[in-house]
């Protein structure tokens, strides 16, 4: 049967060519430029990327090729915490974000013609251009000492950019000097063309993005400085174009087209000789000034615009050598490079644990041929090739390198073994590099944990998020709670995006940071579309701040709030930091579950005073530091249970990444992904950790009590001390640290009592006895004295710290009548601040 006629069939064709038509036309108007406030709903359209720090009421514009985020006028709005410090570090009526059309790649902390501040209003701007949409940014001068501030923020369809117009005018009667100079943060890979454009990179050469700032025009001024003298009633406008691009090089080709340069479009590909395109190459565009960076896309095209010319383009990916390319730039059509790279030499790695699954794993390499330059294999922000290091969240990965000799190392933190081999990497080859990384330290009933690090939201720092989220699991961390600062935030999304639920469990959390001192605080919920995620405001007094904690989104059982880095003389002895003892801020103690009694590489816990005195390469004088760990143990003595914690802080991965100390807590599950804190909050606040660079310690008494608990014991007590350590770890000194105070006749070591001391995974394992007189905590300390971390960190700087673990006290009542304290300050009063080296010095002699 014939369903359709060939009338009805042209009739159909026709209506589907409409309907296409219609669609284009649809999607063409929904590309067009337009200006809306994130809200009503429309707050889901915020873009997004690394950087993305819009929230409610701010506002978006768009056009077809770009869209933008202007940040509201609001109470304490700010891109983030480390933005710009101080009452005076608010950014409203800035350049939030700035990301091509649908890419949601942002990049961009801040920009802020003119510097920052408060503002007056801002607010949609009337456009009379079609295909055009802005947003005004005022300060009247009223509000700002007699000078009036506008920004214009101007998007039009086809310009890949943003105009900003800039008008200043003098309202007052006397001379004024004002700031002209721009914010522009946070980037480390920047550069000014010959013509005057200053371009930046994204942190992170992989995202494959740039940014290129330049100006436009000037009425009433001759030339912008930082700093202008404008006279009385005098009005001056500066016009800017800021680009967005997938590289520095693109956006400087459209900064030039906006400033109407002679300009022709250059389009190409990177290719293997497979004919495959190559991403991860950089072409390097000549000019005058300096390279400006190029990157292809996800298929090795590219596209700049490039003056009209000849010059030569250089091609280089790392592992390959390099290609030069002679390039005639025309008007008109220019002919489509293709550039064929070199076979890579590249190390490639399939690592899994015992049972054959693929694991998280760290790799580090070092060179071996004398005449080897060191290694960039790309920023140490970021986990996918880090100075000489790659993370990675899985097992199977590969890492192109220069042809030479390695020694590469494979690593996954201190439970686990290593795998070493020196491996001659041919030019154009692939070494296959398989191995099994062995579980050899037992820590069943334990999770390892750190409670304290960073990723690019908290401000202060440019590192992924999922570069820490990598790092974390290839460093074995379990239980990691997110505390960025100042912003209650979730890791969660980029954990489960990384394919990492098994291997890490998170709590959304914040580290709440102001001038004096830091807390970590969690669980939290946060709500992305408020400032700062819904947190509180930190306050001068830490009393407020921890009560505010407590309390915040009300109160619950597991909210753990502590101390970080904290200041203990200012905190406990001096409050108002003027030398005299004064008992500091009276209570704060026990209004926290915990303090930092470690953050980074340090290994002072047997330091014998609360003050260090060292002289930095370069510096005349010398500085007095107080020692953390020495004044924790004499306010033990006074009383204060502060439950010890260990992290590492993080804020990079190279280098100040996790991994330095971590925590061990008790825990029903081994299992990461059925972590629960609920379960182990009362633990953690009862002090059940033991801290470590490695060693794993556990100790134990006769009546099984353990880190953090009381016990009863009459003349004495037996303590089951047992320490393993892996395959590149060994410990050479245990010490019991009785009322903050090394024993000397409970001090062991391979020296001194070889016998106790093994060279397996368990490298110590002993009853000892302490005698007990009157009331004791006892520490337990495991340390290697002469050891260092080289085999797990490479040539980062936690290379050189010390095997070194310990726990939380044991407190036995020996009396009967409950524990106290022995208020023993350990030959020194309970250190002032303002301590300088002279004074450290004369108490030395004492």
């Amino acid at each position: 049967m014939q369903l359709v006629n060939g009338q009805d069939r042209r009739l159909i064709l026709i209506t589907m060519k409409q309907l296409l038509i219609l669609l284009c036309l649809s999607s063409i108007s929904a590309w067009s430029a337009e200006v809306f406030e994130a809200a009503l709903g429309r707050e889901t359209e915020l873009p997004k990327g690394k950087e993305a720090d819009g929230i409610m009421g701010d506002f978006v514009l768009r056009s077809d090729k770009v869209e933008a985020v202007i940040s509201k006028n609001a109470p304490l709005r700010r891109a983030n915490m480390s933005t710009f410090y101080g009452a005076d570090g608010v950014t409203p009526g800035c350049l939030y974000d700035l990301t091509l059309r649908g890419a949601d790649n942002d990049q961009l902390v801040v920009y802020g013609p003119c510097g920052h501040g408060e503002v007056s209003y801002v607010k949609v701007a009337a456009t009379k251009e079609d295909g055009a949409a802005a947003v005004e940014s005022v300060t009247t001068a009223a509000k700002n000492a007699g000078v009036f501030k506008r920004h214009e923020y101007r998007v039009k369809d086809g310009v890949q950019g943003i105009f900003i117009t800039t008008v200043l005018r003098n309202e007052s009667e006397k001379a004024q000097k004002v700031s002209t100079k721009s914010d522009f943060t946070r980037f480390e890979s920047t550069g000014t063309t010959s013509d005057g454009i200053y371009w930046v990179g994204a942190i992170n050469p992989a995202h494959k993005c740039g940014y290129a700032l330049t100006t436009l025009s000037l009425t009433g001024i001759t030339e912008l400085k930082d700093t202008i003298e404008m006279q009385p009633k005098q009005e001056i406008v500066i016009q800017r174009f800021f680009a967005v691009g997938t590289s520095p090089a693109q956006a400087v080709g459209e900064a030039r087209a906006a400033k109407d340069g002679s300009l022709a479009i250059v389009t190409g590909q990177v290719q293997a000789k497979s004919g495959k395109g190559l991403a991860t190459a950089t072409l390097s565009i000549p000019d005058a000034k300096g390279a400006i960076p190029g990157y292809p896309d996800s298929e090795g095209k590219f596209s700049f615009k490039m003056p009209i010319g000849t010059s030569e383009l250089l091609v280089n990916d790392l592992g390959r050598s390099q290609s030069k390319v002679a390039l005639t730039v025309t008007t008109g059509a220019n002919p489509e490079q293709k550039i064929v790279m070199s076979a890579a030499s590249a190390i490639r790695f399939d690592i899994t644990d015992e049972s054959g699954k693929s694991i998280p794993c760290k790799v580090h390499f070092e060179p071996l041929d004398k005449t080897a330059p060191a290694l960039n294999l790309g920023p140490k922000h970021r986990a996918h090739g880090c100075v000489d290091q790659y993370h990675s969240e899985k097992g199977q990965f590969t890492v192109q390198l220069p042809a030479g000799k390695y020694r590469v190392v494979v690593v996954r933190g201190p439970e686990y073994g290593n795998l070493s081999k020196e491996v001659t990497l041919e030019a154009g080859t692939e070494f296959v590099f398989k191995g099994t990384l062995k579980r050899l330290v037992d820590t069943k009933g334990w999770i390892s944990a750190d409670f304290h690090n960073h990723s690019t939201p908290s401000g202060d720092n440019v590192c992924d998020t999922d570069g820490r989220l990598i790092n974390i699991a290839a460093e074995h961390l379990e239980f990691t709670p997110t505390t960025e600062h100042n912003r209650i935030y979730d890791w969660e999304p980029t954990i489960k995006a990384l394919g990492l639920e098994s291997y890490i469990k998170t709590v959304k959390g914040i580290e709440l940071t102001g001038s004096r001192q830091h807390f970590n605080a969690f669980p939290f919920e946060p709500d992305p579309l408020l400032q700062d995620g819904g947190a509180p405001v930190w306050h001068d007094d830490p009393r407020i701040t921890a009560l505010t904690l407590r309390r915040w989104q009300g109160e619950r059982e597991d909210r753990w709030i502590q101390f970080n880095h904290p200041d203990l003389s200012n905190m406990f002895i001096d409050r108002n930091g003027d030398g005299v003892a004064d008992g500091g801020f009276v209570g704060v103690g026990e209004m926290i579950d915990g303090a930092e009694s470690q953050n980074g590489p340090g290994t002072d816990i047997l330091s014998d005073s609360p003050f260090k005195v060292s002289r930095a390469p370069g510096a005349l004088a010398a500085k007095a530091s107080t020692v953390r760990e020495f004044i924790w143990k004499q306010l033990l003595n006074q009383g204060q249970r502060l439950v010890a914690v260990g992290v590492a802080d993080a804020h990079s991965v190279y280098g100040n990444g996790v991994g330095c100390w971590r925590c061990y807590l008790p825990s029903s599950t081994d299992e990461p992904a059925k972590i629960d804190w609920a379960e182990m909050s009362p633990r953690a606040k009862q002090g059940n950790m033991i801290l470590t660079t490695g060693p794993f310690l556990e100790v134990t008494t006769q009546n099984g009590k353990i880190a953090g608990d009381d016990d009863r014991a009459t003349g004495g007590i037996d303590l089951k001390v047992r320490v393993q350590c892996t395959d590149y770890i060994d410990i050479n000194r245990v010490q019991v640290l009785v009322n903050s105070r090394p024993e000397p006749k409970l001090n062991f070591t391979r020296e001194s009592h070889p016998k106790m001391f093994k060279n397996g995974v368990v490298k110590f394992d002993e009853k000892i006895h302490v005698q007990l007189q009157k009331d004791a905590h006892l520490i337990v300390v495991a340390i290697n004295e002469k050891g260092d971390s080289k085999i797990c960190y490479g040539t980062s700087d936690y290379a050189k710290m010390r095997p070194c673990a310990y726990n939380n006290p044991i407190y036995v009542d020996v009396d009967g009548h409950g524990f106290k304290a022995n208020g023993d300050t350990l030959g020194y009063d309970l250190p002032t601040m303002g301590m300088t080296a002279d004074k450290a010095r004369l108490l030395e002699k004492k």
